[in-house]
């Protein structure tokens, strides 16, 4: 996306958007896109100074003096009272890569604390830890998105593009010219309806019922032959476990189950069968993506991994012809768990509890080993935990609408208001920061420099063309959050290792991601300003040979698993899989599932700013049926006091 900013003597700078050339997109925006420069103008409700809650109640403007010596002073408290772990931090997928890791930095040397995560955890951590356990590694897209324009086909489970990532589609339009567009999702989303008029199918099991789907799909695809069984007995190992739990799941058992016919069931295996077995003589490729919120893995399911299993089955994960992967829906979802802030991870998806990760990271932060802290709770226990017996006290929020996106929400307000500190910095004034004790206004996206990883795992410049709001007050204004770090480090007694400078951030970075998975210490900013277009792992600066689709020279690993998986034999994992029991809806009860509107995102504290996307979806509104009766659904969108198991 190119940003032009026009000043204007006398009057506010204006800004304008535009689709750059780029091969993800290639030119085009979404709705969210086309407005994004709608919130950089001059604003009333933008944030501009420090909130520090009175003894009236209400949130006052203050100073940063005031308001960081008061953070700082809370924390000594808390600590002291509760220990390190008496304070959590909670971060955001949307931070650029420099500041998702001095966000970890932070946490755990300035603060000490194992009470880490963020709000990725909710989208995409079950389907990354599936990844993590089916291939040793996970990197969202191991492969440029430019690869599905010559799909054949492309099974996509449990995602709607159409409306979450639109210029994502025309990827998929070789896919729906061939009639290969398999879209598995309960509901008849924008996505499944690409399908209609012989784009491919739409398969739509009963809410909870994917799991089963997909283990039939693969009891067919050995049973019948479709099987890569030379790449198995190379690539591969658990098959035999893996072969006896299909084995229970043949297409008339798991029709019951998921209220997919049986047919429909062989219809799916046996065209990825056929396609997947053309694509090793050759053809069109086959690709399999699964939505970042399957619960994939033991994160949300305690019977073991799950959508990845039928991928190398089929050979799909084998080369660029045969893929499976997650789309992730962010622009930083990548780069936000790549960096430290997920609670059991360190920078370049190291392991907090290895004890060689935590030796190199204790080298690069100049900190002893035994005072960097384990994991902690993953964010949905450390939201729900919070304020309670056992949970932190004090919660420093970074870039998240907790109050409204995270499960429970009603729960975790509670929560909120039963803390001793609440920190929420954001540049509007969220629900959750509503609720803080204090408020400190930070920069929107063209207000700063820096880097993001997208979803296949391409590092990409942030650039600084926009100032932030000045302030009458010079210790007032909008402040980055690198900023607020190093400076509450400095009041606790940590006054070196937290450089202001982003770029500064990024050279540790590199240091401090040397020989991990996420390899970064091969690419500096210098190289994606001069144009080049690198992949992660960057473990040097030499040039690939390949070029992107517009035509810039590739550093890094465009294609991931080619020739071996990422665990320590090289080989894929295949496993036991026993669905668990999802209970029938008792009579005139309806199963809730969620979805999004093309024009919000999250919680909308951003996108309910924008008049043109407001007008058009102005409230959250649920969808039913035709064929429901009307009472039972009109009881039901309330608001349910004790949500049964499969609502929550």
């Amino acid at each position: 996306m190119d940003l032009t900013v026009v000043e204007q003597p006398g009057a506010p700078d204006s800004f304008s958007v535009d689709g750059t050339s780029f091969p993800t997109n290639q030119g085009r925006l979404c709705r969210k896109g086309n407005t994004a420069a709608e919130l950089l103008t001059r604003r009333h409700d933008r944030l501009t100074a420090p909130l520090l809650r009175g003894d009236d109640g209400e949130l006052h403007p203050t100073t940063w003096e005031a308001a960081l010596t008061h953070v700082v002073t809370e924390i000594r408290r808390i600590q002291d009272e509760h220990g390190p772990d008496g304070v959590g931090v909670f971060g955001s997928g949307g931070l650029t890569n420099e500041k998702t890791y001095a966000l970890g930095k932070f946490a755990r040397v300035a603060l000490g604390t194992a009470q880490i995560d963020y709000n990725g955890r909710f989208c995409m951590s079950s389907a990354s830890k599936a990844s993590t356990l089916a291939f040793g590694l996970d990197r969202g897209l191991p492969f440029p998105l430019t690869d599905l324009d010559a799909a054949c086909t492309v099974l996509l489970l449990g995602s709607n593009v159409a409306d979450t990532m639109p210029p994502f589609v025309q990827h998929l339009e070789g896919a729906q010219a061939s009639g290969g567009l398999i879209v598995v999702d309960p509901r008849r989303s924008a996505t499944a309806e690409l399908t209609a008029d012989g784009g491919g199918l739409h398969v739509a099991p009963a809410p909870g019922g994917d799991l089963v789907l997909l283990l039939s799909v693969a009891q067919v695809v050995l049973e019948e032959g479709f099987a890569a069984e030379d790449y198995l007995s190379r690539r591969v190992t658990g098959l035999d476990a893996f072969r006896r739990t299909v084995a229970h799941w043949w297409p008339e058992r798991a029709q019951a189950a998921t209220g997919v016919g049986a047919d429909q069931i062989r219809l799916v295996a046996r065209r990825l069968g056929h396609a997947a077995r053309a694509a090793r003589a050759g053809g069109d490729p086959v690709y399999i993506l699964t939505g970042r919120r399957r619960r994939a893995a033991t994160g949300r399911h305690r019977h073991g991994p799950r959508g990845d299993q039928p991928g190398p089955v089929a050979g799909a994960a084998r080369h660029p012809r045969r893929r499976i992967r997650h789309p992730d829906r962010a622009g930083q979802r990548a780069g936000g768990r790549e960096m430290g802030q997920k609670t059991d991870q360190l920078p370049g998806i190291r392991s907090i509890t290895d004890p060689a990760d935590r030796a190199h990271m204790a080298r690069i932060w100049g900190v002893d080993e035994e005072s960097l802290p384990g994991p902690g709770q993953p964010a949905a226990q450390l939201l729900h935990t919070m304020g309670r017996d056992g949970g932190v006290k004090g919660l420093l929020v970074h870039g998240s609408n907790v109050a409204i996106s995270a499960p429970d929400a009603g729960r975790v307000v509670e929560n909120l208001r039963a803390l001793d500190l609440l920190v929420v910095a954001d540049f509007f004034l969220s629900e959750t920061a509503e609720e803080a004790d204090v408020v400190l206004p930070v920069l929107q996206w063209a207000e700063e420099d820096g880097t993001m990883t997208n979803l296949e795992g391409r590092v990409l410049r942030r650039r600084k063309l926009v100032e932030p709001p000045s302030s009458a007050d010079p210790d007032s204004g909008p402040r980055s959050e690198l900023w607020i770090w190093h400076e509450l480090a400095r009041r606790l007694g940590r006054p070196s290792g937290f450089p202001v400078d982003p770029a500064e951030v990024f050279a540790e970075i590199r240091r401090a991601t040397a020989g991990a998975a996420a390899d970064y210490s091969g690419l500096d900013w210098d190289l994606i300003d001069a144009g080049h277009a690198p992949y992660w792992p960057v473990p040097s600066a030499t040039l690939s040979g390949e070029a992107s689709l517009t035509g810039e020279p590739i550093i890094g690993t465009t294609r991931m698993f080619l020739e071996r998986f990422a665990h320590p034999d090289g080989k894929a994992r295949l496993a036991a899989i026993t669905p668990g029991k999802i209970p029938a809806p008792a009579p005139g009860q309806l199963t809730l599932t969620t979805g999004r509107h093309m024009e919000h995102y999250q919680s909308g504290t951003q996108t309910r700013r924008v008049p043109a996307l407001l007008d058009t979806h102005p409230e959250a509104t649920v969808a039913v049926h035709p064929a429901t009766p009307w009472s039972t659904a009109s009881t039901t969108a309330t608001r349910p006091s004790s949500p049964t198991p499969r609502a929550r």
